[in-house]
C-alpha cells in the first residue's frame, strides 16, 4: 500500500507543478521521487515472435501477463511490472488506427493491475525500428518518419486515459541503437514528449538511452538526453545493465570466462547514477538479470540492487513470463506458481528505494 500511496502522491506533485503550486511541496519532483520507489520485474511475452508470427495472434503467438502472474508478484511485494509489447501488433500500419483487440487486452491488464495496487510500465519493445511492408525500417527513414512514433504515442495515451491509474510510465522505446545520424534518438524522443503531453499531463514518460540503453557508456552515448524538455517536468531516464563481458545479457560462458566480479554491476551502473546526480534527473534500470547456474552471479545482483536502493534508483529484473521455456535468466515460478527460482532469494530483499 505504501508504494500505491507514493504513486498517487507523485501524480499529485505533477498536478501541483502544472498549476503553479509546486513550491507548496517544499521540494522538486525529482528530489521527491528518490525514496519509496518500487522494484519489480519484466513480464515478457507480448513482444515474442518474429517473421511469420508478426503481427500474430494474441495468446497463441504471444502472451500478455495473466492475473495469476499479477497475483504472484503482488504476493512477493515486487509491485512494478514492465510489460514489453510490439508496435506492429497494436498498430498494424504506421499512422493507421490502433488494433482494437490489442488495446482491449492492454486495458484489461491495467485494470487488473489497479485492483492489486500494481504499477505498469508500458514498454514499446522495438529498438528504434518497425516493419513497414516487408522491410524493417529505422525511425527517421523516409518510410518511417518521426511522426509515425510520436503520433502513435498520442493515440495510445488517448486510448488509455480511462484506465491510466496503474500506468507508472510510458516507455517510449526499448533499447534504441544505431539510429540515423541525421535523425538522432533525442530528436525522436522530444517529438513523442510533445505529442503525449497534448493528451496526458500526469503520467511520467520514460526515455531509454542510446546503444541498447547502456548504463556503462551512458555519458558517452546518451548525454544529449539531458536536454529533453517536458513541460510537466516528469521524465524518467532508463538504462540497462548486464554482467557478462559484452553486457549483452546472453551469458554465453561461465562466470570466470565472462570476467565477472562481485561488484561488476555497481561498476557498470555508476556512470549512469553519476550522470543522474550531476543533472538532477530521475533514473530507472529497466533490465538486469543473472543466470541461476552459479551462486556468484547472485552476489553480483545483490550488490547492485543494494547500490540502487541506496542511490534512489529503482528497477525491474529481466525477466519473468510464462513462455520462456527454461530461459537462463528467467524468474517465472514453477509448479503452478508454488516454486520460486533461485534469483528470487535476492530480488525479494529489495522492494523499494530508501
Amino acid at each position: 500500500m505504501k508504494n500505491y500511496l507514493y504513486f498517487h502522491l507523485l501524480r499529485t506533485a505533477a498536478f501541483l507543478r502544472n498549476t503553479g503550486f509546486a513550491l507548496l511541496l517544499g521540494c522538486s519532483l525529482g528530489a521527491f521521487a528518490q525514496s519509496g520507489l518500487p522494484f519489480g520485474v519484466n513480464l515478457a511475452g507480448a513482444e515474442f515472435g518474429h517473421g511469420s508470427k508478426m503481427p500474430g495472434e494474441v495468446n497463441k503467438d504471444y502472451f500478455y501477463p495473466t492475473t495469476a502472474d499479477l497475483d504472484y508478484w503482488q504476493s512477493k511485494g515486487l509491485t512494478l511490472l514492465r510489460v514489453p509489447f510490439k508496435w506492429e501488433r497494436i498498430q498494424h500500419e504506421a499512422f493507421g488506427p490502433l488494433t482494437r483487440a490489442e488495446v482491449d487486452v492492454m486495458k484489461d491488464l491495467l485494470r487488473e493491475a489497479e485492483k492489486r495496487d500494481l504499477h505498469i510500465i508500458l514498454d514499446l519493445h522495438n529498438y528504434g525500428r518497425r516493419k513497414v511492408g516487408d522491410k524493417t525500417r529505422i525511425l527517421g527513414e523516409a518510410e518511417l518518419p518521426i511522426e509515425a512514433l510520436s503520433s502513435f504515442w498520442k493515440q495510445l495515451a488517448t486510448e488509455l486515459q480511462d484506465c491510466k491509474k496503474s500506468i507508472y510510465a510510458y516507455g517510449l522505446m526499448n533499447e534504441p541503437h544505431d539510429m540515423l545520424e541525421t535523425v538522432p534518438w533525442v530528436k525522436i524522443a522530444q517529438a513523442c514528449i510533445w505529442e503525449i503531453r497534448q493528451v496526458d499531463t500526469e503520467t511520467p514518460i520514460m526515455v531509454g538511452g542510446n546503444r541498447w540503453s547502456s548504463a556503462d557508456f551512458w555519458k558517452e552515448v546518451s548525454n544529449e538526453l539531458k536536454g529533453l524538455y517536458d513541460p510537466q517536468h516528469n521524465l524518467i531516464f532508463e538504462a540497462h545493465c548486464y554482467f557478462d563481458e559484452d553486457a549483452s545479457g546472453i551469458y554465453r560462458r561461465s562466470y570466470d570466462e565472462e570476467k565477472a566480479n562481485p561488484y561488476i554491476g555497481v561498476e557498470r551502473l555508476r556512470p549512469f547514477v553519476k550522470w543522474l546526480k550531476a543533472n538532477g534527473l530521475r533514473g530507472f534500470v529497466g533490465e538486469y538479470g543473472v543466470p541461476d547456474n552459479d551462486p556468484r552471479w547472485l552476489v553480483c545482483l545483490d550488490h547492485m540492487l543494494a547500490y540502487m536502493q541506496e542511490q534512489g534508483v529503482n528497477g525491474t529484473y529481466w525477466a519473468a513470463g510464462a513462455r520462456w521455456n527454461n530461459y537462463i535468466l528467467g524468474v517465472q515460478p514453477l509448479d503452478n506458481y508454488t516454486k520460486d527460482m533461485p534469483q528470487m532469494e535476492v530480488l525479494v530483499k529489495y522492494k523499494e528505494t530508501k
